[in-house]
């Protein structure tokens, strides 16, 4: 019997060890990964290796101790896949990677109901200016900032459905590097892949702005599935 005791205490470590729950489960993804912000709410990002353009993007709720899965749903990245957020550089057509926070949500359509983050309403002088040599690199700019130029900047209602809600990703956010790259969204799915953001779709991007609470400090992490830009390293 004491074998048998001991045993079962050595199998229990090891599966700690592993990241896994007793009972042989497996600890949900935030519960395995490095950072998650610091809050009560996650949205995690997942391809399956850089070079993907699709994955899965789920939303997570801390229970207690444990992180519970609130919903999911087909993701799209760039064109040209991942790469870690550090080494980005703005036109590259790619998604960045690690973990941030999401500022505010902007839409061409009302807010959801129940939507809780401030959220602005896209009007026709709706701009997100991304020129570099702006002072409004990298910031919502209505009307269109006088040394920023239309050419280097996204109108915002001319996006339609794709922008009919979305979440800021504070990617380049709070202190910008210019060349890293600016409008980061979490947006509606258009035809294909995106130009740097990651969208779900319609009915997911409403599911999501129902359910995220700022007071519970909801953080985005975007990542693949192994490697340098595992999302566990965030």
């Amino acid at each position: 019997m004491r074998r048998a005791a001991l045993a079962l205490v050595s199998v229990s470590v090891s599966l700690l060890a592993l990241g896994a729950a007793p009972g042989g489960a497996p600890d949900p993804l935030p519960g395995r990964m490095a950072d998650t912000g610091g809050g009560t709410q996650l949205i995690t990002a997942v391809a399956p290796r850089t070079g993907s353009t699709q994955g899965t993007v789920t939303w997570w709720d801390r229970v207690g101790e444990r992180w519970v899965r609130a919903g999911s749903a087909p993701a799209r990245f760039g064109a040209k896949g991942l790469v870690a957020g550090a080494r980005r550089k703005q036109g590259t057509n790619t998604t960045p990677t690690g973990l941030f926070r999401l500022p505010y949500a902007f839409g061409i359509e009302a807010a959801p109901p129940g939507t809780a983050y401030a959220y602005r309403r896209v009007r026709e002088d709706s701009w997100w200016c991304q020129d570099n040599d702006s002072r409004a690199y990298n910031r919502w700019s209505q009307p269109l900032a006088p040394d920023c130029r239309p050419a280097e900047s996204e109108h915002l209602i001319t996006y339609g459905s794709r922008y009919a809600h979305a979440l800021v990703i504070g990617f380049n956010y709070t202190r910008p590097v210019r060349g890293r790259g600016a409008g980061i969204f979490l947006h509606v799915n258009g035809r294909g892949a995106t130009a740097g953001c990651v969208s779900v779709p319609r009915d997911a991007m409403r599911s999501i702005l129902e359910w995220a609470d700022p007071e519970r400090e909801p953080h985005i992490a975007i990542g693949t599935a192994s490697g340098s830009t595992a999302i566990t390293r965030y």
